[in-house]
């Protein structure tokens, strides 16, 4: 009887443990998100772009545009040690605890932080994680942590390219969808990275595949393979946090959720984007309708890159039907649609001149690049520029968003 006792005291006790770790996390329920406490919550948040991800555009490169390329311009330009040197620097001070403290307080709730495979791996991509990724990822979350600021984090780039276009930092193809070496790749890293966080509460969950399989290419031939690749993804984070939020993105820019069967998962949040349309209630019709078939809830994962006006009216949109949201992006150079804007030197627009010039032989490179002084400086003024404090607010998208003046 003493045994019986003891018995059911322990399984109480383990119970009890195990109720309070779940409860700690955001989850689902319905077509809701839900805090720890039981209560819906409207996510309300902004990407961190430009950050884990450079994008040609938002440095105001045109066809220098993906990580790739404009590592090979700044390698041009500053050399290869200066260039790891600027990027390690860059990283600290493009997102800084600063920037989290400001996002904070505006008013948001959440962030999502998109990132490349290629900062996780070694570079014979083996099973072996090395990089600078996860020392990036701990540091905004700790971040996030102390401002109690939730996390998404957001698989940007994956192994093999998942879209085909520069955004996923590939070699203009979808190789992921054709690779089983970038598939098990993908599946590996990300099991790494929730057995990582499975017991972060401040980590909301992980959006797998952004914007997968672009317009361009066969959809007949690529759709059908997404939600299966997502569902062996999902089997390798269940295996390791059964906490955490999984979000699914659709097919062509994460638009099309054709390619979805029922729900498979009992924490799935599906998660639409959609940029220059118009703000009417057909543009969401779609997402709208398939939250109320299935019962689970929607998360606007992107837009934004449009006027004031725009930004306002489609962020209510999504409100008006229950969506949570995230805009694009938190921050880039001489822009107004963002919340905070880097400063442009002349020096810079040198660099820019130099990356928007065809550079097909090494005479192109030797003829176009600007002088050593001018680099450096170009360089050296842009880490400082970037960092929060000499960014400038821009006031009318924070109104869009409907933040809290600062």
């Amino acid at each position: 009887m003493k045994t019986l006792f003891c018995s059911i005291a322990l399984f109480f006790i383990v119970a009890s443990v195990s109720f309070s770790r779940q409860s700690s996390f955001v989850s689902t329920r319905g077509s809701s998100i839900i805090t720890p406490d039981g209560k819906p919550i409207m996510l309300r948040g902004i990407n961190l772009g430009n950050w884990l991800v450079p994008e040609g555009y938002m440095f105001k490169f045109t066809n220098t545009n993906s990580p790739q390329r404009i590592n090979e311009a700044f390698n041009q330009l500053l050399g290869p040690e200066e260039t790891k040197k600027f990027w390690k620097q860059y990283r600290d001070n493009y997102i800084s605890k600063e920037d989290i403290a400001f996002i904070k307080k505006s008013g948001l709730n959440s962030v999502r932080v998109p990132f490349n495979y290629r900062l996780f791996v070694s570079e014979d991509h083996d099973t072996r994680f090395a990089g600078p990724g996860f020392e990036m990822l701990d540091r905004v979350i700790k971040w996030c942590k102390e401002e109690n600021l939730y996390v998404v984090l957001d698989m940007h780039c994956a192994p093999g390219g998942q879209t085909g276009d520069n955004i996923d930092d590939s070699y203009g193809y979808p190789f992921l969808f054709e690779s089983a070496e970038a598939q098990q790749l993908t599946i590996d890293l990300w099991k790494a990275i929730a057995r990582r966080y499975a017991r972060e509460p401040i980590v909301i969950g992980y959006d797998f595949l952004n914007e997968p399989i672009a317009t361009y290419f066969d959809s007949s031939h690529f759709n059908q393979n997404l939600e299966p690749l997502y569902k062996r993804i999902a089997a390798a984070v269940r295996a390791v946090d059964k906490n955490h939020i999984i979000f699914l993105g659709g097919a062509q820019w994460n638009g099309n959720f054709k390619i979805f069967g029922p729900p498979f998962d009992k924490k799935a949040v599906y998660t639409y984007h959609k940029y220059w349309c118009d703000t009417t209630q057909p543009m969401m019709q779609e997402y709208a309708d398939f939250m109320k078939r299935y019962n689970v809830p929607i998360w606007m994962g992107e837009s934004g890159e449009n006027t004031d006006q725009w930004v306002d009216a489609w962020r209510r949109l999504n409100e008006k039907n229950n969506f949570g949201w995230c805009f694009w992006p938190y921050k880039k150079m001489d822009a107004a649609s963002n919340m905070v804007s880097i400063k442009r030197t002349a020096e810079w627009d040198s660099v820019i001149t130099y990356a928007n010039k065809p550079r097909t032989t090494y005479k192109d490179i030797r003829d176009a690049k600007p002088s050593k002084e001018v680099i450096k400086k170009a360089f050296a003024d842009y880490l400082e520029n970037c960092k929060f404090a000499r960014c400038s607010v821009n006031e009318g998208y924070m109104n869009a968003l409907g933040l809290k003046k600062q």
